[in-house]
């Protein structure tokens, strides 16, 4: 008898990828309209419009009026596409962009200056510089989960380093996509920025023209489609993709520990590329966990989170049928369902579900689930658990629960993951400071505050120095004996 025994199941024979199942339905742009959309901003690239400092500031502060003065029509397009509940909403989307447009704006002036760099004695007199300079004009290929904070949190970073920007939001978020197409040109400088819209045509008329950049967010099988894209016109990229994140359980209080772990899976329904994917809970941990995960759950969401206004749902069918393949196919093998496990195809609604048990060799454990499913697999040690993490594919966040700074720097000098979290899901993301970026297939590149102004500029050396005294004759041929070792003392 499989785990789920008397539950309501939809049926889901296969357990398809999670682009294979995105709505791709909407209208392609036709080539034409994209030809004429990139032509015009390369002008403005061309033409420096948007390199002043005056220029970008404008652009940030008008970006943020955006947000101020059309707050309820974000919340109210996410709520339509993802059932965001306004709460989670503002907090996961509007302020996240507010807090990078804040930061920008702190130390623009700053970013933009020129750093000097000291010169070996070989070549003084001289000075050198680093100048950051705009790349030019790229493109920003939105995912579906953080509709809109994930299309314009690059821009912010485009925007300050310079750069013209073409923004492609995900066709299955489709009221955030066409609310930025609406909004964009009423806000920014419709010769510095533009929103195309469309599915899978409009980005591979995308892909096929000349940009200076190309930033995307979503899944590796996409990615791989960019990267390739790009590769053929030499276009460098940053690839924000995901990956099966996981959180290692050790010690602690392990109330506390099963509330950060149900806030950061549960958040957006489990739709969060930083999610904890899976749980490795170390010897009793596990039990604990098991006991404490359903509370956390429930003080969240209450008895029935169908009915609660803060818990979301599923993006669109495609998924949610994947999802419930994840449930159907678990349900066959070995485990015990911790709780949750309750699903509706008609309001696209995974109830927040804890497994215990589960086979490690299942599409559950292979695939990424980004979805309310969290499994937890025992292990018998901390040792055990980072050779299970690093036997797969470097996630895009690593989590550890443990007070002991011992594990603390023995899973910061172990794990390979795109960021390291201790005692905490989700949060670094949040602060500007850090880099946000993955490692190997969970993607390459990072954003956020300098690093994504560093992202889209061109980190560019000068070097100065005057002809009208040639100090270089040392350097010249022909090399006799005494030059030669003049040069090795110098250089």
């Amino acid at each position: 008898m499989g785990m789920f025994s008397g539950r309501r199941a939809s049926a889901a024979p296969a357990v398809p990828s999670a682009e294979e199942t995105a709505d791709a339905a909407a209208a392609g742009a036709p080539a034409p309209r994209v030809n004429e959309v990139v032509g015009r901003l390369r002008d403005s690239s061309d033409a420096r419009l948007a390199h002043p400092r005056r220029f970008r500031a404008a652009q940030l502060r008008a970006l943020e009026r955006l947000l101020e003065e059309h707050q309820q029509d974000v919340l109210d397009a996410l709520a339509a596409d993802l059932g965001k509940p306004a709460v989670e909403a503002r907090l996961s989307e509007l302020d996240l962009v507010r807090t990078e447009i804040d930061h920008a704006q702190l130390h623009l002036t700053e970013w933009m200056e020129a750093r000097h760099v000291r010169v070996p004695v070989a070549f003084q007199p001289a000075s050198a510089k680093i100048e950051p300079q705009p790349l030019g004009l790229v493109l920003i290929i939105g995912p579906w989960n953080y509709p809109v904070q994930l299309v314009l949190s690059p821009l912010v970073a485009a925007l300050a380093a310079g750069n013209c920007a073409v923004l492609k939001p995900s066709e299955a978020a489709p009221a955030s996509s066409a609310l930025l197409a609406r909004l964009v040109p009423r806000y920014l400088d419709a010769r510095a920025v533009a929103v195309v819209e469309g599915g899978a045509e409009t980005s591979q008329a995308l892909l096929a023209q000349r940009w200076d950049h190309i930033f995307y967010t979503g899944g590796d099988r996409v990615g791989r489609i960019v990267a390739e894209a790009a590769a053929r016109q030499l276009t460098p990229v940053t690839l924000e993709l995901g990956g099966k994140s996981p959180a290692v359980v050790v010690d602690g209080s392990f109330a506390a520990i099963a509330r950060r772990l149900a806030y950061g899976k549960f958040l957006n329904a489990g739709q969060t590329c930083v999610a904890p994917d899976y749980v490795l809970a170390v010897g009793p941990a596990a039990a604990e966990l098991e006991k404490h995960l359903p509370r956390a759950i429930a003080a969240f969401y209450g008895k029935d989170p169908a009915k609660s206004r803060d818990y979301g749902r599923i993006v669109n069918r495609g998924h949610f049928e994947r999802l419930a393949g994840f449930l159907d196919a678990a349900a066959q093998g070995p485990g015990t369902l911790v709780s949750g496990g309750a699903r509706d195809a008609g309001e696209l609604y995974i109830e927040p579900t804890v497994l215990a048990g589960v086979d490690v060799e299942s599409p559950l454990m292979r695939e990424e689930i980004f979805g309310p499913i969290l499994p937890i697999v025992r292990v018998d040690s901390f040792d055990a658990a980072v050779r299970f993490v690093n036997a797969r594919p470097a996630p895009l966040a690593a989590y550890l629960f443990s007070e002991k700074p011992r594990l603390q720097s023995a899973f910061e000098d172990q794990v390979r993951a795109g960021g390291i979290g201790h005692n905490v899901c989700n949060a670094h993301l949040a602060v500007p400071g850090l880099p946000f970026g993955g490692v190997g297939p969970s993607g390459m590149g990072n954003y956020h505050g300098k690093f994504g102004f560093e992202t889209f500029s061109q980190l560019r050396p000068v070097l100065s120095k005057t002809a009208r005294l040639d100090t270089l004759k040392a350097v010249y041929p022909p090399y006799g004996w005494a030059k030669t070792r003049v040069l090795r003392k110098l250089m």
